[in-house]
């Protein structure tokens, strides 16, 4: 029986070419998205994918989305943990909501999903995690204090998780990107973007299918060896 798995910002940019290469790789898809009806309503009817709206900062959102799935698709098995906002700002001019809705979609998230799952991951003794951090979060990035606390604090949520899951076949695993052509890169001014380009490697920004491949090695079955780690995916922009 095909696993089901839950990716959060699901249907838009990186999220979006993760839910599509699981689903031809065979698992049955839920695509979380947050608010826009229109863009997901083609997404699935594109895609074949399943989507399901509910705000994944909202712990009883993400258990009433969580208990859907499952009574409409079967048993949750993997979450990719990639719903993500940036509201950026250096610190002396950021409020304290740009702070708080960062650290909520983007960190919070990854306890309410992950709570909401790993009951049933740990009685069926297998479970696949996968938190989507940033190569801003192993570097730092100006003007994004919150951002990189938010995708910092994945990365030690993920070690101490992994810890807690290993003897319950449960791996949790996380993948930090560097900048990738995506909608929110490509509205970066171009002048920027020029310079962030040179500071990668390969010269050139990552594709999104690339991140998404990474996913699929780490939720296989076969990557049952392989929890607690960090996979940079980042033209060599940033070696940690």
């Amino acid at each position: 029986m095909a696993r089901v798995a839950v990716v959060t910002g699901g249907t838009r940019g990186i999220g979006e070419a993760i839910s599509v290469a699981l689903k031809d790789a065979g698992y049955v898809v839920a695509a979380n998205y947050a608010g826009n009806d229109e863009k997901a309503k083609e997404f699935s009817a594109r895609t074949g994918i399943a989507v399901y709206k509910f705000d994944v900062s909202d712990f009883d959102a993400v258990k009433d989305g969580i208990a859907k799935i499952t009574a409409e698709l079967g048993p949750v098995d993997v979450v990719v943990n990639n719903a993500g906002i940036t509201r950026d700002g250096v610190i002396h001019r950021m409020t304290p909501q740009q702070w708080n809705d960062v650290i909520a979609t983007n960190l919070t998230s990854c306890f309410n999903l992950c709570r909401n799952v790993i009951d049933g991951m740990r009685e069926r003794g297998f479970g696949r995690i996968v938190n989507i951090g940033s190569v801003n979060g192993q570097a730092g990035q100006y003007g994004q204090v919150n951002y990189a606390a938010a995708k910092s604090g994945i990365h030690g949520f993920t070690k101490a998780l992994a810890q807690e899951g290993a003897a319950k076949g449960v791996t949790v695993n996380a993948i930090a990107p560097g900048y990738i052509d995506t909608d929110m890169v490509r509205a970066v001014p171009p002048n920027v973007l020029e310079k962030i380009v040179a500071r990668i490697p390969v010269g050139r920004l990552g594709k999104a299918e690339e991140i998404a491949r990474g996913v699929l090695f780490l939720v296989g079955d076969d990557a049952g060896f392989i929890t607690g780690s960090t996979l940079s995916i980042n033209g060599g922009q940033h070696m940690y």
